[in-house]
């Protein structure tokens, strides 16, 4: 409470100026960093005559390998060592989907570890993520 200098007591009225100004600066920080957290990993997916579109529910887990073999679980680098108990972690319901993107330059022995990572780690349903093929 600040006092009044005219004498009357003292003033009871709360300044809400600088919650707003640090409100509207985190409003502003968070408007600016929001799109590039959503931004995918830029795989060059292998292409086939059949596919279907990747759910984008809340129930599915990406595992992307990108064309230096480094692994990431959603947008988080890790280890292939590291995936099945990352993946044990993340997945509290075994009915969770895991989805893998990796790029057509990948060496296939990389691929196979990273599946068998995800297998470790209990999971029962696991889809490859391919594009459609282009005439």
């Amino acid at each position: 409470m600040d006092f009044d200098p005219l004498g009357k007591g003292f003033i009871t009225q709360t300044n809400v100026t600088p919650i707003v100004d640090v409100m509207l600066v985190l409003l502003i920080i968070f408007m600016i960093t929001a799109p590039m957290l959503t931004q995918g990993l830029e795989v060059e997916l292998p292409r086939t005559t059949t596919v279907d579109v990747l759910p984008q529910d809340e129930d599915t887990l990406v595992v992307n390998v990108d064309k230096d073999g480094t692994i990431y679980l959603e947008e988080y680098e890790v280890e292939v060592r590291e995936l099945a108990g990352h993946l044990q972690r993340m997945i509290q319901d075994r009915e969770r989907q895991v989805y893998l993107r990796a790029d057509q330059e990948v060496h296939y022995g990389v691929v196979v570890r990273v599946m068998s990572a995800i297998r470790e780690a209990g999971v029962e349903r696991m889809g490859v993520v391919a594009e459609l093929e282009r005439d």
